[in-house]
């Protein structure tokens, strides 16, 4: 349950029977929220008014518990619109991170759709399949999780030409690249997802390479929102702007030659030096703490073991109606 306080502050709560809420102004019993409809303002107990409505996916991914940082709404909608996401499709993603674009994939294929999903670190699987449970209520039948290397794991869970889509968000997508193409049906999409320049250009120049795929299409997302109050209308202060750039790509069918594009003579050689030069590790980007990572499993796990709680009642109340 999302409550919303007169100062438009989101507060995400698991409603349990006989817990309680607190704030610094006044608390609010589970038990005066559960069975209500969503869009019910409740008062606390000083009489201040909370707005309470079922999250929104967006709000649940934006305030779940994170292993690895999430790819951001505007940027999982983009990924579904961009890679074509559709119902029933083989859809292959690397890595699960925190489960964020899981869920948002997971909800566009439906249940006739099939996820795989991979990660190389138990922890960060184990964050994204308790966050995934705790947003549905249960663990999806057509989802799994395998860790370990998907270059290495793809072959023995796919076969090849029998993926539709394949998405890579990780450090190195250009390591993946020959897995990838192997594992896609021709006309399939490959989409990365990369933070820097010197990535977007290793794994486009990588796509390009091969001569097994059309040509790169790179592109990132700003989002602006606007102030409108009666006549005062002006864009906000602060907006979204650079979380990543997406590269999209398709199979080639197999033996078939992309007919060569003119382009203007640009500097295409790289080295591994390079590449280092732009690494989370270079730009001294901070990791997260073993002990932060291991609280953070807690949080998920209970989280998803009071939905999966919340969902068998559910059932257990309609079988006996029925």
């Amino acid at each position: 349950m999302q409550l919303t306080g007169p100062k438009g502050k989101l507060n995400s709560i698991s409603l349990e029977a006989g817990a309680v809420f607190h704030t610094h102004h006044g608390w609010i019993e589970h038990d005066s929220l559960i069975g209500q409809p969503d869009g019910t303002v409740v008062a606390n107990s000083v009489g201040v008014e909370y707005l309470a409505l079922r999250p929104l996916l967006t709000d649940f991914v934006m305030a779940m518990p994170r292993g690895a940082a999430i790819i951001y709404p505007k940027d999982a909608a983009q990924i579904l619109a961009q890679a074509d996401v559709f119902p029933g499709a083989t859809v292959v993603e690397a890595g699960v991170g925190s489960g964020a674009l899981s869920l948002w994939l997971l909800r566009a294929l439906g249940a006739e759709g099939r996820l795989s999903s991979f990660e190389r670190r138990d922890e960060f699987a184990d964050i994204a399949r308790e966050n995934v449970a705790s947003f549905l209520g249960y663990d999806p039948s057509n989802w799994s999780v395998t860790v370990g290397d998907l270059a290495e794991a793809l072959p023995s869970i796919h076969p090849d030409h029998t993926v539709d889509r394949v998405i890579l968000d990780m450090l190195a997508p250009w390591e993946c690249i020959e897995a990838t193409a192997a594992a896609l049906k021709p006309g399939g999409v490959v989409l990365c997802y990369v933070a820097t320049v010197t990535q977007l250009s290793r794994v486009t120049e990588t796509i390009r390479s091969t001569g097994l795929f059309t040509n790169p299409d790179p592109s990132e997302t700003m989002v602006r929102t606007w102030h409108v109050e009666g006549l005062a209308v002006r864009p906000d202060h602060r907006m979204i702007g650079h979380t990543g750039f997406l590269v999209t790509s398709r199979r080639l069918a197999p033996g078939a030659v992309l007919p060569e594009l003119k382009r203007r003579a640009s500097k295409s050689e790289y080295s591994d030096d390079d590449v280092e030069a732009w690494t989370p590790g270079a730009l001294g980007e901070r990791g997260i703490s073993p002990k932060s990572l291991r609280k953070r499993v807690r949080q998920a796990g209970a989280s998803a073991s009071v939905a999966r709680q919340r969902e068998a009642a559910e059932l257990s109340e309609t079988d006996q109606l029925e």
